[in-house]
């Protein structure tokens, strides 16, 4: 009788990514920790005065960026799209070029909106406009500076993902 292989250490090998998706997992994975971290209380003084959306929420993530209920599920929500895009290198560059495009946009909108007016519906103040317009312009380098294609590996690449008995 022929006895069965028995393979002690089975391989599963890593999927490759490209620059451009770890820049984009990076910056999606802010984004979430962003909207989590908005509805801990003490990471967001002034919790109880938050409120589902609007300008009147007095509720602040770190003491500095205004936050609202919705303002929390737009960050959690733009995260785990992002994470999604992400899986193909195209879909990375999309998501930090077009995202950073709507971050541009929103940080100038923030500048011409006063954060008592009804169009903030965010909302936004003035730290939270320059966040914005700083996180567009690096996502936008991110997105035209990475590459979107994975390295080529060369024969001589050592193999250290296998250790030793390779």
């Amino acid at each position: 009788m022929a006895k069965a292989q028995h393979r002690p250490h089975a391989r599963v090998e890593k999927r490759e990514t490209t620059p451009i998706q770890n820049a984009a997992i990076l910056v999606a994975l802010v984004f979430v920790l962003v909207g989590v971290l908005g509805f801990l209380p003490g990471v967001t003084t002034g919790y109880s005065d938050m409120e589902v959306a609007g300008h009147q929420s007095d509720a602040k993530l770190l003491g500095l960026f205004e936050v609202s209920v919705v303002h929390n599920i737009v960050h959690l929500g733009f995260g785990l799209i992002g994470m999604f895009m992400s899986w193909f290198a195209m879909g990375a560059r999309l998501f930090l070029l077009g995202g950073g495009l709507i971050y541009l946009v929103l940080g100038i909108y923030g500048f011409f909106v006063g954060e008592g007016d009804a169009a903030n519906f965010l909302p936004v103040n003035t730290a939270d406009d320059w966040l914005h317009l700083g996180l567009g312009v690096v996502m936008i380098g991110l997105g035209l500076a990475l590459r979107a294609k994975a390295a080529e590996r060369t024969s001589g690449d050592a193999d250290t993902a296998r250790g030793p008995a390779g």
